[in-house]
């Protein structure tokens, strides 16, 4: 366990046990409570697509809906399922339609109607889930044919023009550019929308729609690159904001590779309500566990609200606490793609070694996860020859420290959306790097009791600390008073918070049984 960096096991193992003892109480009221996201993504399952003339897709209208007539704490399943046998009807998106015109109420219903209706919501979710299934089986079956990248880390590059139909080309240009993860940014602002929207996009500002209509379109488009290539290309979008859950599980259905999913950005970054947050988090990633997708987690955030020397510990714990929420799930390490990222002040005395510390320390703490390093955004100045050599400094860090995802760095960065051609110099620099010194990670060893050492070890221990004091007042009280990213998130507040229910007593989500079963 000591490795190149000598971390004192006991420590590492009484990280992680603060981490859990943190985490904890937030997976019991994950474990308690359900949201409208999470009865979406239930009924999405069970087969309700499609949106109304104005736009508003059947599955909100459907919640919607039995929320009025019965509430959320029971679940959706049965009620919409016992309607289902009232009506006499087969489709659950037609169910929603007559559900939206009026014409149909529900109810909680008890004894064998209750029962005749859980295993008809059963039998309709585990219909949607095997076809997840069927897509990860589909996934394996392309890596195996075409094969993954030659090198590691994995080359990531993110494309969006707010036009699905204009981001295809792009992708598919980058991709033979060397990409090996394309990355398709969601529309500014989409986090916050408590719906998904319905069909292919052309109108995204800073990013495309995230749909099921455009995670088909380019998930086609890449595996035909996939197969000119000879190399399996992924692709990743975002399952986080009010709509995490549904996102996860369209993102499953459409056969996505990676997906952004932290346990905290969208309380910290969008004020999202904490436990609404929390609670969609642990589903998303149930699903995701289901599906063999790799999340993306968003430490690198935190550095761009908070100094990256002085708070790199908060960093190490959002780590862990991801590590944490995501084996309770059942998320396999292969699937833990922990963020981190480079973004120390380049005048800070001897920054080089200080971002090696930092990456060193998550690759030793993680040794079979995925690592996502973040190429440098807050320090960038618009000096496009100076941001060229920051990325460049960037991606020798990432091959020395053996990370699995490198995020591919833009000398434009916070001036303009990248152009190809600076996609196209940027991925020069990654394939320089990593063709001169793809193998130096072999080699580099910090020197004993030097400077990259002592450094990984005091942000260790005080990652201890911290966590220390998170298990003394409560996870939920820390993001409160401001612990991460400087942002103060109270768990009584925030966006969401109405879309949040207690579970009845008798609460049931077929889904969730589904998974929890298979785990």
């Amino acid at each position: 366990m000591s490795g190149k960096l000598d971390l004192d096991p006991a420590l590492v193992a009484r990280a992680r046990e603060l981490a859990r003892r943190a985490g904890q109480p937030v997976v019991e009221l994950a474990r308690t409570h359900t949201t409208v996201s999470v009865e979406r993504a239930v009924l999405r399952l069970a087969g309700v697509a499609g949106a109304d003339p104005d736009g508003i897709p059947w599955v909100n209208r459907l919640v919607d809906a039995v929320v009025a007539d019965v509430g959320l704490g029971h679940g959706v399943a049965v009620p919409v399922f016992d309607a289902l046998v009232r009506e006499q009807l087969d489709d659950v998106t037609l169910l929603a339609q007559k559900a939206a015109a009026g014409s149909v109420r529900f109810a909680q219903p008890g004894g064998r109607a209750a029962t005749v209706a859980r295993r008809a919501s059963r039998r309709a979710v585990g219909a949607g889930i095997r076809q997840v299934d069927r897509r990860r089986a589909e996934r394996d079956r392309l890596v195996k044919r075409y094969g993954d990248p030659k090198q590691r880390p994995w080359i990531y590059l993110i494309v969006a023009t707010g036009d699905i139909y204009e981001d295809i080309p792009q992708a598919q240009a980058a991709a033979r550019a060397g990409a090996d993860v394309i990355a398709v940014i969601r529309s500014t602002g989409q986090s916050l929308l408590d719906y998904v929207p319905e069909g292919a996009t052309r109108e995204g500002f800073a990013g495309t729609y995230a749909t099921q209509e455009n995670f088909r379109l380019m998930r086609a488009a890449l595996d035909e690159t996939s197969k000119e290539l000879g190399r399996y290309v992924r692709l990743t979008n975002y399952a986080s904001g009010l709509c995490m859950p549904e996102m996860a599980t369209l993102a499953g259905l459409e056969r996505l590779d990676m997906m952004l999913n932290d346990s905290m950005y969208g309380i910290l970054f969008r004020d999202i309500n904490p436990i609404r947050t929390f609670v969609d988090q642990r589903f998303s990633r149930q699903v995701h566990a289901r599906a063999g997708i790799i999340i993306n987690t968003g430490e690198d955030n935190y550095l761009t609200t908070a100094d990256a020397v002085d708070e790199a510990h908060t960093v190490t714990v959002s780590q862990l606490l991801n590590e944490f929420f995501a084996h309770e799930a059942g998320l396999a390490d292969g699937q833990l793609g922990l963020g981190h990222a480079f973004e120390i002040n380049p005048e800070v005395p001897e920054s080089f070694r200080l971002e090696l510390a930092h990456a060193l320390l998550a690759r030793e703490l993680f040794p079979d996860a995925p690592l996502k390093w973040m190429p440098p955004t807050k320090h960038m100045t618009g000096d496009v020859f100076r941001g060229n050599l920051l990325d460049g400094f960037f991606n020798l860090v990432g091959t020395m420290t053996g990370q699995g995802i490198l995020l591919v760095g833009m000398m434009t960065e916070a001036v303009v959306t990248p152009w190809l051609s600076d996609r196209d110099i940027a991925l020069q620099n990654v394939r320089y790097v990593l063709g001169a010194a793809g193998g130096l990670h072999e080699d580099f060893v910090p020197a004993p009791g030097g400077f990259i050492q002592q450094r990984a070890r005091r942000v260790l221990g005080e990652a201890v600390d911290l966590l220390e004091r998170i298990g003394d007042q409560s996870l939920l009280t820390a993001i409160a008073e401001g612990t991460f990213g400087i942002m103060k998130r109270p768990a009584d507040r925030g966006k969401g918070l109405s879309g949040v229910a207690r579970h009845e007593a008798d609460y049931y989500n077929p889904a969730t049984e589904i998974l929890e079963q298979s785990a």
